[in-house]
């Protein structure tokens, strides 16, 4: 089993993917990112780039370091604080049609438009 982080939202492994079974191959110079694999919320191609451009340079920051299980600790959970932030900022939401609601992220914010109109 290759080495790995999991967070909620974000599963980070040492390893590729074998494209023709899917299956994981460990490396110990390659980082594979796997984003929502629940698919607990909705993703913009633009929301899912900017993780992947956070991913690589997270990764390069950590670049000549020790590829230990620490370390992809770190990046995964500062992967996760970001995909906190693009929720914050309504660049992406939550999935309502999920199997089980399970709002990890804060509630949802929901704008009255009855009180922005009275103002």
């Amino acid at each position: 089993m290759p080495l790995k982080s999991t967070t909620r939202h974000i599963q980070i492994y040492a390893a590729i993917v074998e494209e023709q079974n899917d299956e994981l191959i460990d490396s110990e110079n390659t980082l594979t990112i796997d984003v929502d694999p629940d698919n607990e919320l909705n993703w913009s191609d633009s929301a899912l780039q900017k993780v992947y451009r956070k991913f690589e340079e997270l990764v390069a920051d950590y670049k000549g370091a020790d590829l230990s299980d620490y370390n992809l600790r770190r990046i995964g959970s500062d992967l996760e604080h970001f995909v906190r932030s693009l929720l914050q900022q309504g660049e992406v939401t939550y999935n309502l049609n999920y199997r089980s609601l399970n709002y990890s992220m804060g509630v949802p914010q929901i704008i009255n438009t009855e009180a922005e109109s009275a103002s």
